[in-house]
């Protein structure tokens, strides 16, 4: 695990104190950091371009985010200063319930431990957009949720399900999940849509030339290349993990079109909504400052959605390396895992 930050003890009222003068503060320069032409002080920003001419999106980003994907029950889209306090005060080092091991931070599970928040990089702030902080990514429909399920989308989840029943998914390999099989990534990093998987590793290098745009997830080293200029359609059956990529450049905002999705790849947050066969995503990326890149995204699916639904995600710039994520070299968990398995079978203790 890359990352940890060994944080030095403070009494709970100090910590807790600090923590929420430390969000008021950033709450009060938000729109500044979110946008620095909001401050007429400032210096004037210029969006960099490449040799092409194009706003150049180039470096290392990360989406990491305490602020959910669908809104909480109770809150407005917008939240205030006093309910930002308290969401990142919980984020302080003091208030998490991990114990520090010689192994990182864990979280105790009754008598076991697990990896704990100490120990990723699921975020330490509230996303801001538009200088204000959101209580939710989604941001259409206006009550920052999923739409509701069509009553095909509903009967394809059941028929999905009741086909895995007949399974363990240590029956096969090819029964595990993707991430499992370091195919793909934990969550819906790579996407589309690219989202936080509030775990950790939610980190991005972004490479462009004149006619593709290259996004690496650090998770499992997905690639997603996205090729810009009239979209070649390829056929139907065609398929691959993260779709056929598409972008063009209106003004300087990219915006890409996916479809081609593998019904397969239905992962993070989206696990339980598989892909049909007409879903498309746009993304729409827009530099709006020196250390930030406005991430929105839509995802029109009529097979499975009864409304098309979307977002709005910072990426920040990560004043950090990316590193190799070895995952398929001596995958041994894969085959701990199915022999774990036959020893049940053999032993009788699995059915």
């Amino acid at each position: 695990m890359r990352h940890l930050n060994l944080w030095t003890p403070r009494p709970l009222k100090q910590c807790a104190m600090t923590a929420a003068v430390i969000s008021l503060s950033a709450a009060a320069l938000w729109p500044t950091a979110a946008n620095p032409r909001a401050a007429s002080n400032a210096t004037p920003w210029h969006l960099p371009r490449t040799p092409h001419g194009h706003p150049d999106l180039q470096g290392n980003w990360s989406n990491a985010t305490l602020t959910p994907l669908q809104r909480p029950q109770g809150l407005g889209p917008v939240l205030s200063s006093d309910q930002v306090a308290e969401i990142e005060e919980n984020r302080a080092p003091s208030n998490r319930p991990e114990v520090l091991t010689d192994g990182g931070y864990w979280r105790r599970f009754g008598d076991g431990v697990g990896l704990g928040k100490g120990a990723n990089e699921a975020g330490e702030r509230v996303a801001v957009v538009n200088g204000l902080p959101r209580s939710s990514l989604i941001t259409d429909p206006a009550d920052g949720r999923v739409p509701e399920l069509t009553p095909e989308g509903n009967q394809r989840i059941e028929n999905r399900a009741a086909l895995r029943s007949q399974f363990d998914p240590r029956d096969h390999p090819e029964l595990l999940p993707l991430e499992d099989r370091c195919i793909v990534s934990f969550g819906s990093n790579a996407g589309p849509p690219m989202l936080p998987n509030y775990f950790y590793l939610n980190n991005y290098t972004i490479v462009q030339n004149s006619d593709h745009i290259m996004i690496m997830t650090e998770m499992v080293h997905d690639v997603r290349i996205i090729r810009l200029g009239e979209p070649v359609p390829l056929p139907n059956h065609i398929r691959p993990w993260f779709g056929v990529s598409w972008g063009r450049w209106e003004e300087d905002t990219l915006v890409v079109e996916t479809t081609n999705l593998n019904p397969d790849h239905a992962h993070g947050a989206l696990r339980r909504v598989p892909p049909s066969e007409d879903r498309k995503v746009i993304e729409r990326i827009t530099r709006i400052s020196e250390r930030v890149l406005l991430y929105e995204f839509t995802i029109d699916d009529p097979t499975m959605y009864t409304s098309p639904w979307g977002g709005s995600i910072p990426f920040e710039r990560l004043d950090d390396l990316l590193y190799e994520y070895a995952c398929h070299e001596g995958n041994y968990s894969l085959s701990n895992t199915l022999s774990g398995a036959r020893y049940e079978e053999m032993s009788g203790e699995r059915r």
